[in-house]
């Protein structure tokens, strides 16, 4: 039985035997670019980007196939080659028995470690991995203990198979790349330059360099090379079995420093010289492999991890730069569960840096970040790293269109963003959801309302009237900003670019009256039912946010005394209601447009806008209630969630149940669901979605038929991922959704069984973190990439710890149930807000859960501070008065 046992309160853990369990891998990845993921063996690969891997593409099917394991071969005299990483043919024959090598593997934020013994030859091995914060380059720090009482031989052979190239090309003239690579040898290893990228669109000149560099922990440089892979495997050779390695001939074909190469495979495979270990002695070398762009010079990269003294001060800097990045501590009393969520705060940098596209789970394409995730992410990026949120909402705001709908990929640069990764024009109707709730976790953290009147362009490609229409008069060379009729950069507000997005949907509805489905919402495989289907949930979330962006622009008013706003002119169609129908109206308004606005803006009263928001708001929540509502029994029911591309209502109760998770979320977190309905929906979701032994709600019942007229989910098995499966992120939100409405104990199971889920490592199989689903079976799939993360940490801070700002001022309301508390009834959290640290610490010594206690008493720094009513608001200048940091917040609750 597999156990994940945590070694400290920063999250560091480790896990014996863990190459006996499949699929796992750890993300190491530095700020700069480079993104790897590492098996307990030491496979995965390594890239800067789709077109630049380093190591060969792997995806979790084979992850153990290695090809591109990171190798290190021990041969002592007298003995059979020795994996220090365990890929080898001996070490596979050895799996699952007595003879299998002892193995651990320990990780900590951007570092992985494997230690190894084995007792015929008297051998311990330990390889620590990690990724420099500000380099592009993987390095390994390996040492070798000789346990035996005798003195023994050992020479080394580090091998790390380059593949030097785009993904594209794993099966797309794979031999016709490797005649490209120019390989050479320096004093410290092998260099890989192709001559050119390929691409038979239009090939180019390659900056582009690869690199294996090693050296003996003192210094010393190796003693020769194998750079081909035909010089390193030998006829009839493997890299489980290379006969540079097995062949008692092989030192006499390794080369030195100065030889050249072409149009071979390559292969980073050094040789270290042979020395005598002592009984006990420890042997150490430093293995460096990386990318080199433009003019950087592989060798001065090397330069700054030569010796072991060198790298083990670069690792420090690591482990200590992400210990500070993620700046949220929890205490409960569990100390795995708070060392889960330190691992849960760790997710969301890791998404921002891998995108969805660059760990073993990689169905989401080609790279880049989506939309959705970009603006879910910056969640917690508030609550960890607020200081560069502002700029990242003016940038990535500027990737709305004109016409409400928005790039879905944002490329590596501020500003730079793609319609689709695979240049596909369609709609995801949530996309506007998004912005707007993360703007206002924002205001709400900083105060800053004055965000909403920075002005910001609109993205415009060849996509028009929100994906049905193509604008023939673009072109590339017009560039990928809106501009006016005389040529002129539009910018609006960003009040305005909320507006838009929430004005265009609200105005393309279905026949049902609900919001349309178009290419999908959040669940990407809805996404077959463009021409009529219809997505009742997030009409529910639509909803909110018009009730959100009204109560916003009354708070401008009342904060900064603006009675008006100003607005693109066009925007009046959709402001009037011009058209005799809701579709006429979003018609009217998408054919003034299609390739240039006026540049021309009206001003509107702000009373008077937020009184529309409202009205519309009303309008839909009502036909919502009125039309959507789907009753089981007196204790039971649900909101339906969509209208398939048949134009019929997809759940319903009775013999054959039809629920969806989706559209209850959005029901109860916009508030259509009332209390009695909020009841009624946990008791339905607990009777047909939930099941605890696989983590706990599901995001529908099981349909039993293909449902060619709704998407692709009805095509997978029953289970997995957004079939059915318990999806980490809607549970999330779910929880969420329950908790701001005071529904505390159902919140609190739905997040403590995913928790618990995914600490249950003999059945999640994952290391330490939220996946994004779990499977039938109750495995973690898609570990670390997922917007949960993000949600998890929003829920735990905000809400069940209520450590929260409300226009920038520090508000504490908890929401911690009485199993969360320690057993002095102590519960604290530390963390940055308003750019201070702060330590808030809870007192329950009577044990009361959530709903039986308010904020009694509270204190700052051994001052008393005033409570009102059920909670602690700071006083702005008692909270302007605090240091930078060690600030003690005692809260007593009774």
């Amino acid at each position: 039985m597999g156990e994940i046992r945590f070694l400290d309160d920063k999250g560091t853990f480790e896990l014996n035997n863990a190459e006996n369990y499949s699929y796992l891998y750890f993300p190491l990845a530095s700020a700069r670019g480079l993104k790897s993921s590492i098996t307990p063996n030491l496979g995965g690969d390594s890239k800067i980007d789709q077109e630049s891997f380093l190591l060969e593409p792997v995806s979790s099917e084979n992850l153990h196939n290695n090809r591109s394991t990171r190798n290190f071969w021990c041969l002592v005299e007298g003995e059979k080659p020795w994996s220090a990483v365990g890929a080898s043919a001996e070490a596979e024959d050895a799996k699952f028995t007595d003879e299998q090598d002892a193995n651990t593997v320990t990780g900590g934020l951007m570092w992985h470690k494997v230690s190894r013994e084995n007792a015929a030859r008297s051998l311990r091995s330990e390889i620590t991995s990690f990724v420099p914060v500000d380099a592009n380059t993987e390095v390994m720090i390996v040492r070798v203990t000789n346990t035996a009482d005798r003195e023994v031989k050992m020479s080394a052979v580090a091998a790390i198979p380059v593949y030097g190239r785009s993904a594209d090309n794993i099966r797309d003239h794979r031999n016709v790349t490797s005649m490209l690579h120019r390989i050479r040898t320096t004093e410290e290893g092998v260099i890989v330059k192709p001559t050119m990228s390929f691409d038979e669109r239009g090939h180019r000149v390659n900056h582009t360099s690869y690199f294996v560099f090693g050296a003996e922990g003192n210094g010393n440089k190796p003693e020769g090379f194998y750079p081909t892979v035909s010089a390193y495997l030998g006829e009839g050779g493997s890299f489980t079995h290379p006969a540079a390695v097995f062949c008692k001939k092989a030192a006499s074909w390794m080369v030195a420093s100065g030889e050249t190469f072409e149009g071979e495979e390559a292969v980073g495979a050094i040789r270290f010289r042979e020395e005598i270990l002592k009984p006990g002695q420890t042997r150490s070398f430093v293995v460096a492999m990386g990318i080199a762009q433009e003019d950087e010079n592989p060798e001065s990269i090397f330069s700054a991890y030569r010796t072991e003294k060198e790298a083990e001060q670069a690792l420090a800097e690591t482990r200590e730069y992400w210990k500070k990045a993620v700046n949220v501590d929890f205490h409960t009393g569990d100390i795995a569960y708070d060392n889960f969520l330190k691992w849960v705060s760790f997710q969301p940098f890791l998404r921002s840096l891998f995108g969805c596209s660059f760990l073993p789970h990689h169905d989401y394409g080609r790279g880049g970040r989506g939309w959705r995730d970009l603006w879910q992410d910056c969640l917690s990026l508030l609550i960890m790293d607020p200081g560069d949120v502002r700029g990242n909402i003016i940038n990535n705001t500027a990737g709305i269109r004109v016409d409400g709908s928005n790039a879905t990929i944002i490329g590596s640069r501020p500003g730079e963003f793609v319609a689709d990764r695979n240049g596909i024009a369609r709609v995801w109707m949530d996309h506007g959801v998004w912005p707007l709730k993360t703007i206002l976790l924002y205001i709400n953290q900083t105060g800053d309302l004055d965000i909403l009147l920075e002005k910001v362009p609109y993205f415009k490609d060849g996509q028009a009237k929100r994906g049905t229409y193509h604008d023939a008069s673009w072109s590339e060379d017009q560039g990928t900003l809106q501009r006016t009729e005389t040529g002129e950069i539009y910018k609006g507000t960003i009040l305005e670019h909320l507006l838009l997005e929430h004005l265009t949907s609200f105005y393309e509805v279905g026949e049902h009256g609900m919001l349309r489905l178009r290419g999908a919402d959040w669940n990407d495989a809805i996404d077959m039912a463009d021409a009529r289907g219809e997505s009742v949930a997030f009409s529910c979330a639509y909803t909110g946010n018009l009730r959100d962006l009204a109560g916003i622009l009354r708070r401008l008013h009342e904060e900064k005394g603006i009675d008006v706003v100003s607005v693109l002119s066009e925007m009046e169609t959709l402001l009037q209601g011009e058209g005799a129908e809701k579709t006429e109206t979003e018609s009217l308004y998408q054919d003034r447009v299609i390739h240039t606005v006026s540049g021309k803006t009206m001003e509107y009263g702000v009373e008077a806008l937020a009184g529309d928001l409202e009205r519309m708001a009303d309008e839909l929540q009502e036909k919502i209630r009125s039309q959507e509502w789907i009753t089981e029994d007196e204790k039971a029911g649900w909101f339906n969630s969509y209208y398939d591309n048949s134009g019929n209502m997809v759940e319903r109760a009775g013999e054959d149940v039809r629920m969806m998770l989706t559209g209850q979320v959005f029901s109860v977190m916009s508030g259509i669901a009332d209390k009695e309905q909020t009841a009624k929906i946990c008791e339905a979701a607990d009777r047909h979605l939930y099941r605890r032994e696989i983590g706990g709600y599901r995001l529908n019942t099981n349909f039993n038929e293909l449902k060619f007229d709704m998407g692709r989910m009805f095509g997978f098995a029953y289970g997995e991922k957004e079939n059915g499966a318990v999806f980490s992120h809607m549970t999330i939100m779910y929880a969420y959704a329950l908790y701001s409405r005071g529904f505390v104990r159902e919140g609190y199971k739905a997040l403590q069984s995913l928790a618990d889920q995914a600490m249950n490592f003999d059945v999640s199989r994952i290391y330490p973190g939220v996946p994004e689903y779990f499977d039938a079976k109750g495995r973690g799939k898609y570990h670390y990439l997922t917007g949960a993360a993000s949600w998890f940490l929003l829920t735990m801070v905000t809400l069940v710890y209520g450590v929260r700002g409300n226009l920038g001022k520090l508000e504490i309301c908890p929401k911690l149930v009485k199993e969360q508390f320690d057993e002095k009834g102590i519960a604290k959290i530390h963390l940055t807000f308003g750019g201070k640290e702060i330590t808030v610490s809870f007192s329950n010594p009577s044990g009361k859960d959530a709903g039986e206690y308010r904020v009694k008493a509270a204190a700052c720094n051994g001052k008393s501070l005033e409570v009102q009513e059920d909670r602690l608001v700071m006083a702005e200048d008692v909270f302007a008065s605090l240091a930078e940091s060690g600030n003690e917040i005692e809260i007593e609750l009774g």
